[in-house]
């Protein structure tokens, strides 16, 4: 039987209050802003980016029917054996002790599916009750062998699961579960499946930011799951993984969090050229039966999910699953959801007999929504930044090599039909209608028409739109994108941008211009005859993402080049010194402490005062000082035994903090109104 994806789901009915009331219609709404900017450059589209995962329990895996919907879907990634029965597959016989293996599933046979659907593969190989020799073997078989060129193989699958957290999910024979174990042996498996193949890439499993067991340190260990991990195999790995059931339909505002937080990790742990490594996303599922699994509001929320993952710079995103089964049945939006995490049905009943799903192979929703995000951004394309002022009504944009703009709208409300006013920046449309794209709650398929225009639309309640516009202008001769810029001499105040130069259209590069993304709008921070600017006046501890564009002589505009995300620092030096240090996590909230360091003259009274970064995080209590919270901001003050700090003297205070998504911690503190240091 299929494993229970989603361990936290609640199995209640979902109340739909709004079914019945009446419709917002188009003139009764004012317009939604939105605001596309081809400046403001994010990732270029991979070619493996839109997949799915297959399991050997699921019959129809291998089939003809299965492999060309998947195609027609846009995937280009599909995943082998399954999730946990990763870990108790053995592939030379076909067996999964302990589970069920359905007939036809067989290597050979999910490869003739991958080929037909015109795919890649992502193979994970048995970490729990495995060996690297078996792993090795099965590269050889793979690779020599048959010649199928597998790229990405992963060591492992959710095994943090092991029981070494406490909840166990995940089968793991070694007699040690920590997360050095799991370390040394990515290292073994790499080197010996790098031995037989030395091509291909090596993937170790990762906790995701603010998803259990992401932050905790169990006994014994020296560090979080990711930390271990990645300063032990780091240097022998290709990409992460992480798997991320978000288990509610407006979490895609998280994503550039878990990216970069994530990215950070890397950058800190894995050593030398870790800018190599990747991410990839090889378990992801809305996770919320309750909310529409196989109907549109999961769509929506698996739409916006895939576009902003891509867009972040992670290389694929896998859903779970092709085939799943029927789960909790519930009415979502007037149609019927299957509580089925599958992307096409696999016509079964409850056990009961009392419901049953429509016909093998039929779509659900979700189907559709992950065809919609193939044809709006297709592998080689450039995601460009995208905001409305609504938060109903999302979007995304993606800029083509040929000139075109792919834009992305998804309207949530159930019962608003929104109309939206575009305006577009570092682009100009054609006139004339543009060729729009359409899902709309219960559609069977997506429709193409030519309606209205590139600055005005009208959104269906519930529905996916794309517009496809052309350029006013032809972009023949226009220069090449600068290549990546890179960060140096990053201090609090100032950093150095650098850049390889763009290639020359049909005139001269005269300047490049830098500019600093806002959201979606673009601020220039300064412009060059040369590949490298030094950028002042930034604030102290802020993230910020920067665009190089280069102009030619008869003022045309290159591409936007690829995005570089650096974060300022602190004072060098100052009258005070802060360190704020995490004592225990767990998952959703964290013991902190925090040390203030007077490096100044005598004071005989001090308000320390920083800000959460994210709204979704809070302070749940305080110690040793005075602590309130007003709206983001927080400010502790000295209580009666703390309050006099000599030269040089120091004082610890404590704290609580809450939080419900990616736990950025806060990087700013002033004392007395001083920008610390912190350390």
């Amino acid at each position: 039987m299929p494993r229970t994806l989603l361990r936290a789901a609640s199995a209640f009915l979902l109340t739909l209050t709004a079914l019945n009331a009446p419709a917002a219609y188009a003139d009764d709404v004012t317009p939604v802003a939105v605001t596309v900017n081809a400046r403001a450059a994010l990732a270029t589209v991979p070619e493996t980016g839109i997949g799915s995962n297959h399991a050997i329990w699921d019959t129809n895996l291998g089939t003809d029917e299965t492999a060309d919907l998947l195609k027609d879907a846009g995937v280009k990634m599909l995943r082998y054996p399954g999730g946990s029965y990763s870990d108790i597959y053995h592939w030379a016989d076909h067996t999964a002790p302990g589970g069920y293996v359905a007939p036809n599933t067989d290597f050979d046979t999910f490869m003739r599916g991958v080929r037909r659907t015109g795919a890649q593969a992502m193979v994970t190989a048995n970490y729990g009750t495995g060996t690297a020799d078996e792993a090795a073997a099965w590269v050889r078989q793979a690779n020599v062998t048959k010649g199928y060129g597998i790229k990405f193989w992963e060591i492992g699958n959710e095994n943090y699961g092991n029981g070494h957290y406490g909840s166990a999910w995940e089968a793991d024979n070694h007699a040690d579960k920590s997360p050095a174990e799991y370390a040394r042996n990515v290292v073994a498996y790499a080197d010996a499946m790098k031995a037989v193949d030395p091509t291909i890439k090596i993937g170790a499993v990762l906790t995701t930011a603010a998803n259990w067991p992401d932050g905790i340190v169990a006994d014994g260990d020296s560090g979080t799951w990711n930390k271990v991990v990645l300063s032990t195999a780091g240097p022998k790995i290709d990409f992460v993984i992480v798997h991320w059931y978000p288990g509610a339909l407006d979490k895609a505002g998280h994503v550039p969090d878990i990216v970069q937080l994530t990215r950070q990790q890397i950058a800190k742990y894995a050593g030398p050229g870790s800018e190599r490594i990747g991410i990839a996303m090889t378990e992801f599922n809305t996770g919320s039966s309750s909310n529409g699994s196989t109907t549109q509001p999961g769509a929506l929320a698996a739409a916006d999910s895939y576009a902003t993952l891509l867009a972040n710079g992670v290389f694929t995103v896998d859903w779970w699953n092709v085939h799943n089964g029927i789960g909790a049945v519930t009415q979502v939006e007037g149609h019927t959801d299957y509580g089925d995490f599958g992307l096409l049905s696999s016509g079964v009943c409850t056990s009961d007999g009392s419901v049953c799903e429509p016909a093998l192979n039929t779509p659900f929703a979700p189907y559709y929504a992950l065809q919609m995000v193939s044809k709006f951004a297709r592998p080689g394309d450039q995601f460009v930044r995208a905001a409305t002022d609504q938060a109903k009504v999302s979007a995304h944009a993606a800029r083509r090599p040929n000139g075109d703009l792919a834009v992305m709208l998804i309207n949530s409300s159930s019962d608003t039909s929104y109309p939206v006013a575009i305006d577009y920046s570092g682009y100009s449309p054609a006139s004339g209608a543009p060729t729009v794209l359409t899902h709309t709650n219960g559609a069977t398929a997506i429709t193409t028409s030519s309606t209205g225009s590139a600055a005005s639309q009208t959104l269906p309640p519930l529905s996916l739109t794309t517009l496809i516009l052309h350029p006013a202008t032809p972009q023949t001769g226009r220069p090449g994108a600068p290549g990546q810029p890179t960060a140096s001499q990053v201090t609090e105040k100032a950093a150095t941008i650098s850049w390889p130069a763009a290639s020359p259209g049909s005139r001269p590069i005269v300047k490049y211009e830098l500019y600093r993304q806002n959201g979606a709008i673009s601020e220039q921070l300064g412009e060059t005859t040369g590949t490298s600017f030094t950028v002042h006046n930034l604030n102290p501890g802020t993230r910020y993402t920067v665009n190089v564009i280069a102009r030619d002589s008869g003022g045309g505009l290159s591409w936007a080049s690829p995005p570089l995300t650096f974060t300022t620092g602190t004072p060098a030096s100052s009258s005070c010194s802060v360190r704020l240090t995490v004592q225990t996590d767990w998952a959703s909230g964290y013991v902190g402490a925090i040390d203030i360091t007077n490096n100044g003259a005598p004071v005989s009274g001090w308000t320390l005062n920083f800000s959460w970064p994210r709204t979704w995080q809070s302070l749940g209590s305080g110690w040793s000082a005075v602590w309130t919270q007003n709206g983001s901001d927080v400010k502790v003050v000295n209580d009666s035994g703390n309050g006099s700090l000599a030269t040089g003297a120091s004082t610890t205070i404590g704290f609580v903090g809450n939080y419900s998504g990616p736990n950025v911690l806060p990087a700013v503190f002033t004392l007395n109104g001083t920008v610390c240091t912190t350390q």
